[in-house]
């Protein structure tokens, strides 16, 4: 009778894991689709907002404005880290899908050039800092939720799934743009089209609200009296742990300015320098990202058996060496089956850190400054390389030098492998009690 008992506990705990993993996750499906429907929508609307000068000039606008957004998610980092440190996971989790909700909406429903004038490209900035700030504070709180909840055993595999959603949420934004590239022609889904993908992402936020609404609180935050609540500050931060803060933002910048130059910026390399046509480039790029969302749970796993700080040495030597051969390889070739499998190649490497990086971050501080330990570092790595890699990606293309780029990426990429060779195994010292 015990043993059934016991048995009928393990299933119970292990279904309430489950639901609270995939509800914590599902605020990054949503913010994510937010995010990357901006990235694949911009060479469709820049002209609604930009209408003056070339196509070049266009892209670096818009650019500039999917940078803007990304210097608002340290703002959001640091208020939401706070918040989730205070307040709790869950509670951050429903206002930053809130801020998504928001930003999108505005920018469905903004007006262009045409109808305001110069209101109009100050209208889609103000929409890209409210969504700037929402996903600031989304990967914070789901990265700590979704490792606070997950048992130690496998806590490395069921943390990867927080990557799943992520590009679950860029294949979506995709998929939509596929859809609507079939559907419309390229002038209608500039003339309107692409609003439809910003009135589906503000409905899809809606949704995730109320599920989100729904979780239950980590029981670690629970167990935190108020005084230890009220420790999480950037002062407390900066003097208790800053070596674990300055890892955060290593890892965490290289990581974000590989993934942005192989996703966000792809389909534009694919189609301003290898020359394919914008269907075939999206489609090659919906393609690569499934490709990095599948084997997110096995490096998952591999995290739990071998260690995280082996998969983020791999993941950071493959890009310091393989970068520069890829690119150049890709910018060459014509053939779509090569080019997926060059994406692919360099993307399978990343995923060695994507699958664990949360769960990383989450390891190095204890609860009370768990929140903003993780969000605040990874936020301003996030600005100053991932937010700007299509702008300096297009900017060296520009000048004429746009191998320069290839260089960047692999000095940045061999700087993080140099911190994650020195870094401890947060396997074996994770902060997180079971």
């Amino acid at each position: 009778m015990t043993s059934v008992v016991a048995e009928s506990a393990r299933t119970t705990l292990a279904g309430a894991r489950l639901k609270a993993i995939i509800g914590g996750s599902l605020g990054n499906f949503v913010e994510w689709y937010d995010w990357f429907a901006y990235a694949s929508f911009s060479l469709y609307f820049g002209k609604t907002f930009f209408p003056n000068g070339g196509e070049l000039d266009r892209r670096l606008e818009t650019a500039a404005v999917f940078a803007v957004g990304f210097f608002a998610r340290p703002i959001g980092a640091w208020l939401m880290g706070v918040y989730a440190d205070h307040r709790g996971r869950k509670a951050a989790l429903v206002l930053s899908v809130s801020l998504m909700c928001a930003g999108s909406l505005i920018i469905a429903l903004a007006p262009g050039y045409a109808q305001v004038g110069p209101l109009a490209p100050v209208i889609l900035i103000a929409a890209r800092l409210v969504q700037g700030l929402s996903l600031g504070g989304e990967y914070g709180a789901s990265a700590v939720y979704v490792a606070e909840m997950a048992g130690r055993a496998r806590r490395g595999f069921h943390s990867s799934f927080l990557f799943v959603t992520l590009m679950v949420g860029q294949l979506a934004a995709l998929g939509v743009l596929i859809v609507l590239q079939a559907l419309l022609t390229p002038a209608q889904i500039s003339a309107f089209g692409w609003r439809i993908a910003f009135f589906i992402g503000a409905a899809l936020a809606l949704v995730v609200w109320f599920i989100q609404a729904g979780l239950e609180e980590t029981s670690l935050f629970r167990a935190e009296d108020a005084t230890a609540r009220r420790a999480s500050t950037v002062g407390a931060l900066l003097r208790r742990q800053p070596k674990e803060a300055a890892m955060v933002f290593v890892l965490s910048g290289a990581g974000a300015l590989t993934f942005y130059s192989f996703t966000t910026y792809m389909p534009k390399f694919l189609t301003g320098t290898a020359h394919f046509s914008r269907p075939a480039a999206t489609e090659i790029s919906a393609a690569s990202l499934m490709v990095l969302m599948v084997v997110q749970p096995f490096f998952g796993w591999l995290g739990d058996t071998i260690g995280r700080k082996r998969l983020l040495i791999f993941a950071f030597a493959a890009g310091a060496l393989t970068t520069w051969p890829i690119l150049t390889t890709l910018a060459a070739t014509r053939d779509p089956l090569a080019a997926l499998a060059l994406i692919s190649a360099a993307l399978i490497c990343l995923a060695a850190y994507t699958a664990v990086n949360g769960l990383v971050k989450s390891e190095l501080f204890p609860t009370e400054l768990r929140g903003l330990g993780v969000a605040l570092p990874y936020a301003l790595a996030n600005a100053i390389f991932g937010g700007t890699a299509e702008l300096v990606a297009e900017a060296f293309k520009k000048v004429g030098t746009e191998r320069g780029f290839f260089v960047y990426v692999s000095v940045i990429a061999a700087a993080a492998c140099l911190v994650a060779v020195r870094m401890r195994d947060t396997q074996k010292t994770s902060l997180i009690a079971d």
